[in-house]
């Protein structure tokens, strides 16, 4: 049984991904750095914010799904992101598809959670 949000599997997998995008943000660009470089690091950040602070409202089906929801939104912002960083050229194809395929997984986790949120409320 998960009794903390650090448990949760896509807590970890959304983290991972947020790791990764801020270690490879630190090679681009000075001239990014308040621009790609921030919003990138604030969206894959703010998934597991979000995911944090959706489990803090487990009481209520409908603020939990919400704050899932907004978690899910900040991971397709993440996508745009990626997207821009390699039409740009500051990722290669295999970060590109590496970072995708874990954004895609963290989507997909969310999307059940989205779906099925009993499990997990109070």
């Amino acid at each position: 049984m998960v009794t903390h949000f650090t448990e949760l599997i896509v807590y970890r997998k959304s983290s991972e991904l947020a790791t990764r995008v801020f270690i490879l943000s630190k090679r681009w660009p000075a001239e990014e750095r308040y621009s790609l470089t921030d919003q990138i690091r604030r969206s894959s950040r703010s998934v597991g914010a979000n995911l944090a602070e959706a489990w803090g409202k487990r009481r209520y089906e409908a603020h939990f799904v919400s704050k899932l929801t907004d978690a899910d939104g900040e991971n397709h912002e993440v996508e745009h992101w990626l997207l821009c960083a390699r039409r740009d050229r500051y990722l290669n194809e295999s970060e590109t598809a590496d970072l995708l395929a874990l954004k895609r997984e963290v989507g997909r986790m969310l999307g059940s959670m989205i779906q099925n949120p009993h499990p997990f409320l109070l």
